[in-house]
């Protein structure tokens, strides 16, 4: 089972959303579409036909925790302990 944390949860990206044209789910591509001084604005387009389909926020706090927890070391498991 996989516990996550709410911070964990709104850094997620999205692979595939609905795409209403093509009436069905489909994998999409993140584009950067604005940069603010304290967020920037994706959105996301469908691989097949190019429809916007979504858009996603990142603030500046946001991006700030992504980038310190990309060089936190990844923690080690009970058994990777035990062969250390």
């Amino acid at each position: 089972m996989l516990i996550m944390s709410q911070q964990q949860f709104e850094n997620f990206t999205a692979s595939s959303l609905y795409c209403d044209k093509c009436k069905t789910a489909m994998p999409v591509r993140e584009r950067l579409l604005l940069v603010l001084p304290d967020r920037e604005i994706f959105d996301y387009r469908c691989t097949d036909c190019g429809s916007s389909v979504g858009r996603r926020e990142v603030t500046a706090g946001d991006k700030l925790l992504a980038q310190a927890m990309a060089r936190r070391r990844p923690r080690r498991t009970p058994a990777q302990t035990l062969l250390h």
